[in-house]
């Protein structure tokens, strides 16, 4: 049975490179906008971004990791048998 949560769906294939494409030039936008309107208030921008950034690779990082091991600890149990 196949549950369909219409992320198959036409405007959500559409959407998606979309917004992959819109919030980095967004977020590039709001950058150049608070030095223009803030000046040192953008460092406090820029580290914020930097430090989600991080948490974001550090997240993907650990999943692939585990995913190697689950997939390495697999195929040692199949050869064991």
């Amino acid at each position: 049975m196949h549950i369909s949560l219409a992320l198959d769906s036409l405007p959500m294939r559409i959407a998606k490179p979309i917004l992959l494409v819109s919030t980095p030039i967004g977020v590039g936008f709001g950058i150049y906008e608070a030095f223009r309107l803030a000046g040192g208030l953008a460092f406090l921008m820029i580290a914020l971004v930097s430090v989600i950034g991080v948490a974001m690779g550090t997240v993907v990082a650990t999943v692939r990791r585990e995913k190697r091991e689950e997939e390495a600890a697999a195929k040692a149990k199949g050869e064991l048998q």
